[in-house]
C-alpha cells in the first residue's frame, strides 16, 4: 500500500506539473529541438571558449538568435502582411478566380476547349466558387494570425524569452539531462537506449528532411516568382514550403497553376521560366538535399510520414511537423520491440 500510495502521488504530481507548464509547451518543445540540432555547434564552440560551458552555450545561443530566430521573425511578419493584403483583395473583389479560369480557358486551343466542354469540365462554376472560398479562407487564417500576435504581444514576448532561456540550459546540460531521463525510464536499459537513439534520429531527420528542405524549396520558389514578376512572393514561398511535405507533386501544386496562368495571359517567358525553375531547380532540390541532410533512411514509410505530419499539424499546428513523425517513429519502434525481436530496430545516425 505504501508503494502504491507513492506511485499514485508521483502520477498526480507529474500531471500537476504538466498542467502548470502546458502554456509554455510550444516554446519548450522548440527549445528542445534547437538544443538537439545545435548541440554539434555547442560542442564545436566548447574548446574555443576554453572549455567554459557557460560561454559556449551563450555563444551558441547568440548564433542561433541572429542566424535563425531574427530572420525567421522578419520573414514571418512579411508573410503575414502579404497574406493580409491578399485576404483584403479577395474580400473587396479585386481577385476573381472565375475570371482567371475563363481567361485561361479562352487561351486554350479550340480542340482542348471542345474536349473539356464535351466532358463537362468547360464550366466549373461550383469548383470555381469553392476554389475562391478556399483561397479566401486560407489567406484569412494567416491574416488573422497578425491580429492574434498583435493582441497577445506580451504572451509572445514571454514565450520567446522562456524559449531562449531554456535553450541555453539544454545546450549546456542537455546530455546530462538526457542520460538522467533514460536512466529513470521504467524499462530495460537496452530498450530505453534504442528508443532514445530512435528519438534523436527522427528529430534530426524530420527537421533536416522536412523543415530545411521545405524552406529551401520555398525560398527558391519565392525567388522564381520574384524574377517572373508575380506578386506576394513571400506568401507563395511559404505555401510551397508547406506543400513540399506532400510526396510526388509537392511544390508543383503552387508553381504549376501560376505557370499556366502566366502562359495563358501572354506572359510567355515568365511562364516558361517558372516551369523550368520548378522542374530543374525546385523539384531537384528535394532529390539532392534530402539524401545529404538526412543520410540513411529512418525506417518510416513515406505514407506514414505524410499522414502523421498532416495529423500533427491539424492537432498541434506548426509543432506537429516534428511531433507527428516523432510519435509515428516511436510507435513503430515500440511495436517492433514488443513483437519479441531479438534485436530492436537500430536507428541510423542522421
Amino acid at each position: 500500500m505504501e508503494r502504491g500510495g507513492f506511485v499514485l502521488f508521483l502520477a498526480l504530481i507529474t500531471a500537476g506539473f504538466i498542467v502548470i507548464v502546458w502554456p509554455f509547451a510550444s516554446p519548450l518543445l522548440w527549445s528542445a529541438l534547437a538544443a538537439i540540432m545545435f548541440q554539434p555547434l555547442y560542442q564545436w564552440l566548447l574548446p574555443r571558449c576554453r572549455d567554459s560551458a557557460n560561454k559556449a552555450a551563450i555563444a551558441a545561443l547568440l548564433i542561433i538568435t541572429f542566424a535563425v530566430v531574427i530572420p525567421a521573425l522578419l520573414i514571418g511578419s512579411m508573410i503575414i502582411e502579404q497574406a493580409a493584403e491578399v485576404f483584403l483583395a479577395f474580400r473587396d473583389g479585386q481577385f476573381d478566380v472565375g475570371a482567371w479560369f475563363t481567361q485561361v480557358f479562352s487561351a486554350l486551343p479550340a480542340s482542348i476547349q471542345s474536349s473539356l466542354d464535351t466532358s463537362g469540365f468547360g464550366t466549373l462554376n461550383a469548383l470555381i466558387d469553392r476554389a475562391q472560398d478556399f483561397a479566401r479562407e486560407s489567406t484569412g487564417i494567416i491574416a488573422r494570425q497578425a491580429v492574434a500576435i498583435g493582441g497577445s504581444a506580451l504572451s509572445f514576448v514571454l514565450s520567446f524569452g522562456v524559449g531562449l532561456y531554456v535553450t541555453y540550459f539544454l545546450l549546456r546540460d542537455g546530455k546530462q539531462i538526457g542520460r538522467s531521463v533514460i536512466n529513470a525510464l521504467p524499462m530495460e536499459r537496452e530498450i530505453a537506449d534504442d528508443l532514445a537513439e530512435k528519438f534523436l534520429t527522427i528529430v534530426r531527420a524530420t527537421i533536416k528532411g522536412s523543415v530545411v528542405v521545405g524552406l529551401v524549396q520555398g525560398t527558391l520558389g519565392a525567388i522564381t516568382f520574384w524574377i517572373a514578376g508575380v506578386p506576394s512572393v513571400m506568401l507563395l514561398g511559404l505555401l510551397m514550403a508547406i506543400f513540399s511535405l506532400l510526396p510526388a507533386l509537392g511544390p508543383a501544386i503552387v508553381w504549376l497553376p501560376i505557370a499556366i496562368y502566366l502562359l495563358a495571359t501572354g506572359a510567355i517567358w515568365q511562364g516558361i521560366f517558372v516551369i523550368a525553375a520548378g522542374v530543374l531547380v525546385i523539384g531537384m532540390a528535394d532529390n539532392v538535399l534530402r539524401p545529404i541532410l538526412v543520410g540513411r533512411d529512418t525506417g518510416i514509410p513515406d505514407w506514414i510520414i505524410l499522414i502523421s505530419t498532416l495529423g500533427g499539424i491539424g492537432l498541434l499546428g506548426l509543432s506537429g511537423i516534428v511531433v507527428g513523425p516523432l510519435v509515428a517513429g516511436l510507435f513503430l519502434a515500440a511495436w517492433s520491440i514488443s513483437k519479441g525481436d531479438e534485436e530492436p530496430p537500430k536507428a541510423e545516425a542522421a
